[in-house]
């Protein structure tokens, strides 16, 4: 043989091997050059050529071929690395520190640091919120533990035993994020590991809850139970995440990802917001398409980068959702960039492809063509109810009821965790489920245990009225224990809750969304009235301040689909913002044409320079 010649042991033409001998050689040899690849190797034919080895004096080639086996999952990563280290171009920090060791297989450090009592320092603190211990230093000397509920349903067991651990190892209690998930704060160096332990024997696995993965997959609070759904996607969520958890080529993606299922309730999901959102709709006879209930699929929603998800025209059965949802992010995780980390989200790569080519891209992965249906032949999904995620609603369950539960900016302190899980024991069937607007319901409670039910919130300091402005009060973490936020979100979200419900009486639900930064973990530009946190100079200091937003919503919220939030100001110091929101909100009472017409529609039919002059605004607008 010529050394030349390309050597294929799976390759047509070797006698003596029966054809299944022959296609199990060849699927071998196909997984031993993907390793090759995946190490950043030639192919075996090209080492052969030069009769160089890939180990100097180590085993022949051959021999490697037997011992290398095929290529893990997560080759797909440094194969997409190595593109763009091929056209010349920088990892950004994150890929190099992914690159260096994989984050899924550090439980060793974990261990390490915890014994030295002592935190991650430098790409080590990136690395470890793949377990979902964040360092939240400086604006807390410890780690922020994240957890992961798919559907955002826990347990009452689970939220006792999460209780029990947020007063042994943090600081006693918990915050509701708009993923429809928990965190504890304040875990001391040598407790991350006691935690995450704790949280796997409660049946609580949070490996991916930070970091460059898929996030807490989420559905409308009230899946299952919700009287208007269309379908009930618990299912699908609890499918997904199982799919991601043990999918090891599902980490570590160019950026985080987010993907929301919503049943077409009364109760919307935000799935517009997401990465990936998936809505449920309705065919009708005669549409050209089977009838029944169907998920359309879109892509690309990051409303803190002022997008919403972009229609793909797929109608998919409910069975073929979680199958389209990993062909998406394989697709991501092959294109999506790896050098700059402002352009990494899905949204970008969209901007560059355009849909088609996205869903050409996922349709490879998937191995068919999948169905395209026009929007307009879909029965339009019905408008969520604003706040129905608070108070007591019937279920489509005969006879029960489920209670939404207003918490102060999505804080629960440990005993009042304790309490909920009681009366979710005592009244409900034991489950909780946990809210995008950081609140939370306790299902399947009979009409005649409603009247103690609300004694026993009362009695907990919780609250369960849709009225003022508590039950639309969104807050990301703030200052007081993340590094990014410019001012304390959760603590002014209370202050002017206060104070405008004692100066403001309301009879239309309104959405306050506070966000800390840029990042808009609150999701300020869907809210009715958005604030991000800034720092406003005033004299010779930089003092806490907003920029304001009005009038956003969520596709679900309006036949007219989703809007991010027009700018109203900037610039708004603290101390002058429960006055400002005064005059907006009773400027709208004032002059809103009829006491059932909402903020949102109020805000909608004037300019911005028309509500500027009725709220009393002379700031200049925001950028």
């Amino acid at each position: 043989m010529d050394r030349g010649e390309t050597v294929d042991p799976g390759a047509a033409g070797l006698t003596g091997f029966s054809e299944e001998q022959k296609q199990y050689l060849h699927g071998f040899w196909s997984g031993f050059e993907a390793r090759r690849r995946g190490r950043g190797l030639p192919p075996l034919a090209e080492t052969l050529a030069t009769g160089r080895s890939d180990r100097g004096n180590g085993p022949s080639a051959l021999r490697e071929a037997a011992s290398e086996g095929p290529a893990p999952p997560e080759a797909i990563h440094r194969r997409a690395q190595d593109r763009f280290l091929a056209e010349g171009k920088k990892l950004s920090r994150e890929e190099e520190a992914k690159r260096a060791k994989n984050p899924l297989d550090m439980w060793d450090d974990l261990r390490r640091h915890a014994e030295e009592n002592r935190f991650p320092q430098g790409t080590n603190v990136f690395l470890f919120k793949f377990h979902g211990l964040f360092y939240v230093a400086p604006a807390q000397d410890s780690y922020m533990c994240r957890l992961r509920f798919p559907a955002g349903i826990v347990t009452a067991h689970q939220l006792r035993g999460v209780a029990e651990i947020a007063e042994s190892y943090g600081g006693g209690y918990t915050d509701v994020t708009a993923r429809a998930n928990l965190q504890i704060r304040e875990v001391g160096a040598s407790s991350g590991v006691a935690v995450v332990t704790r949280l796997q024997e409660l049946g609580i696995v949070n490996r991916g809850a930070g970091a460059d993965n898929i996030r807490n997959v989420t559905t409308s609070p009230a899946a299952g139970i919700d009287p208007r759904e269309l379908i009930d996607a618990r299912p699908l969520a609890r499918e997904l995440n199982h799919a991601i958890l043990n999918h090891r080529e599902l980490y570590g993606l160019p950026r985080k990802f987010n993907i929301a299922f919503d049943g077409g309730g009364a109760i919307g999901a935000l799935e517009d917001t997401n990465d990936i959102g998936f809505q449920a709709v309705r065919v009708l006879e005669g549409r050209g398409a089977a009838a029944g209930i169907h998920f359309r699929a879109g892509v690309g929603g990051i409303t803190g980068h002022g997008d919403f998800t972009r229609d793909t025209g797929l109608l998919l059965e409910p069975k073929e959702c979680v199958p389209v949802a990993i062909a998406m992010v394989r697709v991501f995780v092959e294109h999506g960039d790896r050098t700059d980390r402002k352009k990494a989200r899905l949204k970008y790569l969209l901007d560059r492809w355009g849909v088609e080519k996205f869903v050409d891209e996922t349709e490879k992965g998937i191995g068919r063509k999948l169905p395209r249906f026009p929007l307009e032949a879909c029965e339009p999904r019905a408008p969520v109810e604003k706040h129905g995620h608070v108070g007591f609603h019937a279920q489509k369950q005969p006879g029960l009821f489920y209670a939404g539960v207003v918490l102060p900016v999505g804080r629960m302190a440990a005993g009042a965790m304790r309490g909920i899980a009681s009366i979710a024991d005592r009244h409900g069937s034991g489950t909780i489920r946990l809210t995008v607007w950081q609140n939370l319901l306790i299902p399947d409670l009979p009409e005649a245990r409603i009247e103690n039910v609300k004694e026993e919130l009362s009695a907990l300091g919780l609250g369960w009225s849709a009225s003022g402005l508590r039950g639309g009060l969104v807050a990301c973490t703030g200052s007081k224990g993340c590094r990014y936020s410019a001012t304390d979100t959760k603590g002014h979200a209370l202050r002017i809750a206060e104070e405008l419900e004692a100066r403001v009486p309301l009879d239309q639900p309104i959405n306050i969304h506070f966000t800390g930064c840029p990042h808009s973990c609150a999701q300020h530009a869907i809210a009715d009235i958005g604030l991000l946190g800034t720092k406003v100079e005033v004299g010779d200091e930089m003092v806490e301040g907003y920029h304001v937003f009005v009038g956003g919503r969520y596709g679900a919220e309006s036949a007219l689909g989703g809007a991010i939030g027009r700018a109203l100001c900037r610039d708004v110091t603290f101390d002058r913002l429960a006055d400002l929101l005064e005059r907006a909100l009773r400027g709208y009472l004032e002059r809103r044409e009829g006491p059932s017409e909402t903020f949102r529609a109020f805000v909608e039919r004037h300019s911005i320079e028309a509500l500027r002059e009725v709220f009393g605004v002379v700031e200049p607008a925001a950028s």
